[in-house]
């Protein structure tokens, strides 16, 4: 394909030079950042407020009504960590779904690397996560975690959950430009996944209920892999117990297996090539298709 026939067919996923294409991606990102807050009165507090309202219902409910955190240690510090880093999940893969068509009229009137768009909404989770990890951090050391070398494990389990989320959003992106029902859709399945993740339990409540089978079966979830991993690095593995000698927050390895949490991890990896190529191979045709 001549180059007068590429530009006729559309822009692709990402050109004009890596420097151009970071400078706009930051630049989108802040815009839709400071944007959100604009005209409010408690502007960030919003954004801080919903993960910590969802925070004290759940904890409030799971422990003094259903007591499936009684005899977790630090049950709390583990729910809040779990609930902002799924806030981050939620908001970085919900927001990519109509990401294209917010921007439809830029889209339409500019020529520029259009995986800008779906980055950008990761990115802008990415700020408010990394602004609710501070409370995350000092209500853990309120609470009586003291900080150790195992917390800089928290940095590739992070990004872990950006990974796997910037590679949803390209996916769920370009399909949502083809197929609408998209995000119905995807509003049942992240509930579901919500559910079937460790956020307001513990993974060894799989192995205790169902058995070891089901346990590894469930591991393969690459949410509930980093989420395990979470506790296990944050609060730490010498924590057990009420009443047992059993650890509260094993490694996801003993968990899941070696090999289970191994292929649970290339899940990451895959997904964001796999969105990469989707999003790339459409991207020329997603001014025509809106």
């Amino acid at each position: 394909m001549s180059a007068d026939a590429a530009r006729a067919y559309g822009p692709s996923a990402f050109g004009g030079g890596l420097r151009r294409f970071v400078e706009l991606t930051l630049t989108l990102a802040r815009t839709d950042f400071k944007l959100r807050y604009f005209g409010s009165v408690l502007g960030y507090i919003w954004s801080l407020m919903r993960p910590l309202l969802f925070f004290g219902v759940l904890y409030f409910f799971f422990t003094k009504i259903l007591n499936v955190g009684k005899g977790v240690p630090h049950y709390g510090v583990y729910l809040l960590t779990g609930i902002v880093l799924w806030t981050f999940f939620s908001e970085a893969t919900g927001n990519s779904v109509n990401c294209l068509l917010a921007r439809e009229a830029l889209l339409r009137k500019m020529r520029f690397p259009r995986m800008v768009i779906p980055l950008a909404v990761s990115l802008t989770a990415a700020f408010n996560l990394a602004m609710n990890s501070i409370v995350v951090v000092i209500f853990a050391i309120i609470s009586g975690i003291k900080p150790t070398v195992r917390w800089l494990e928290m940095f590739p389990i992070v990004f872990g959950f950006v990974g796997l989320a910037t590679g949803i959003g390209m996916l769920l992106s370009a399909l949502y430009v083809r197929f609408r029902d998209v995000a119905p859709i995807w509003e049942v399945a992240s509930l579901a996944w919500f559910y079937c993740s460790p956020v307001m339990y513990l993974a060894t409540n799989y192995g205790h209920r169902f058995g070891s089978a089901f346990a590894h079966l469930a591991m393969l979830n690459p949410v509930a892999t980093l989420l395990t991993q979470m506790g296990h690095a944050f609060i730490g593995p010498d924590a057990v117990l009420a009443g047992s000698s059993e650890r509260a927050f094993p490694a996801a390895a003993t968990v899941a297996g070696a090999g289970t949490m191994l292929i649970s991890v290339a899940i990451i990896p895959t997904v964001v090539a796999l969105g990469w190529w989707f999003f790339t191979r459409e991207a020329p045709r997603v001014a025509e298709n809106l």
